[in-house]
């Protein structure tokens, strides 16, 4: 069987998204070359070995623990080798895996959002007065796109306090400021652009930005936290990729803090093929379907599904039909564990005073 062949660059260099060119004269499947699109450390982790999370990938360095429903992985890339091996830049990541918050737990929600600012605070090594400007990234007019402006939206702001009515501010607060910069197709000016000209102005001594990521596994969507001390690159979730923000742009450190809403066509139907693979290969063992698709690894697989579906616009990024609920959860969850890590003064309950 031909197929058309497609040459992208290396995952370094665009780690989402890929591109294709002209073709050549020899028509074949180019296994190698393509990425699985995933802005979750611990899925291109997983990737890298293959699902074996026990492979030992140099320059990688993992720590794992559970609280009741709630995983939480530290993973450090601290080595150009393992940042080529994972297809991610050198840093820390943090992630926050819980199944339950598709249940709608508020018990379950609080706790995630003081697990998450403890976490944070592991971050945040700044001292009390240090400012803070959280950047709500995505379009507030797509729902999977708008978990950044719904989070800006919650944030406990005391920049103003500080500057102009500063006997009012008790000790425990710093001086926090949150804009929502909108996307290139409202504003027409890149998202990088106008954060800059903020954090000139404003001069902050971090910046956090938050954003909506893409998955490879519809179980994380809407279900996973990440944290990342590398900064983020606006769109990069959907495959629109901007320029980035991160300490080399803004001359300031960049904490990215992002959940995934979204997940691609072809990610859905490898994982509904090797549903169909399993089942078949119980009820009818050794049958030919499995005979000939079981030469392919899912890694492979995968890519070769994309292959088809990219070129006739099949490849959409899809999200799950309650969106607009888990989006406003989430984004309280991630607003709370922000308030409570920025400002000491504010507890779980006060936390809950913000997010009406």
């Amino acid at each position: 069987m031909k197929m058309s062949h497609s040459r992208f660059h290396h995952p370094l260099q665009q780690p989402y998204i890929t591109e294709q060119t002209k073709e050549p004269t020899k028509q074949q499947v180019d296994l190698s070359t393509y990425s699985v699109r995933t802005d979750l450390a611990v899925e291109a982790r997983e990737l890298a070995g293959q699902g074996d999370e026990s492979q030992q990938i140099p320059g990688v360095r993992s720590e794992e623990y559970e609280d009741e429903g709630i995983k939480v992985t530290w993973l450090r890339i601290e080595s150009q080798e393992g940042s080529r091996r994972i297809g991610k830049v050198m840093g820390n990541y943090l992630t926050l895996e819980i199944p339950g918050l598709r249940y709608k737990d508020p018990v379950l929600q609080q706790r995630v959002s003081e697990v998450f600012a403890a976490e944070l605070q592991k971050y945040l090594k700044m001292s009390e007065n240090d400012t803070v400007l959280v950047i709500g990234l995505g379009n507030w007019n797509v729902t999977p796109d708008a978990l950044g402006p719904l989070v800006a939206n919650k944030i406990f702001v005391t920049r103003h306090l500080f500057t102009h009515l500063p006997h009012v501010v008790e000790e425990g607060y710093r001086p926090v400021s949150a804009v929502s910069p909108g996307v290139l197709g409202i504003t027409g000016i890149e998202t990088t652009e106008i954060v800059r000209g903020i954090v000139e102005h404003v001069k902050p001594d971090l910046v956090i930005a938050i954003d909506a990521l893409a998955s490879r596994s519809l179980d994380r969507v809407n279900t996973t936290i990440q944290v990342a001390d590398t900064g983020i690159t606006p769109g990069s979730g959907v495959g629109n990729k901007r320029k980035g923000l991160t300490k080399e742009a803004l001359g300031v450190p960049v904490i990215a803090i992002g959940v995934p809403t979204v997940v691609d066509a072809s990610t859905i139907a490898n994982d509904c093929i090797q549903l169909v693979l399993d089942t078949l290969e119980q009820r009818v063992p050794g049958n030919g379907c499995n005979q000939i698709l079981g030469q392919f690894n899912t890694t492979e697989r995968h890519q070769l599904i994309h292959e088809l579906l990219s070129p006739i616009g099949n490849n959409l990024m899809v999200t799950p039909k309650e969106i607009d609920a888990f989006v406003d959860d989430v984004a309280k969850i991630v607003a709370s564990g922000l308030n409570m890590a920025l400002h000491e003064a504010i507890s779980a309950e006060d936390a809950a005073i913000f997010l009406q």
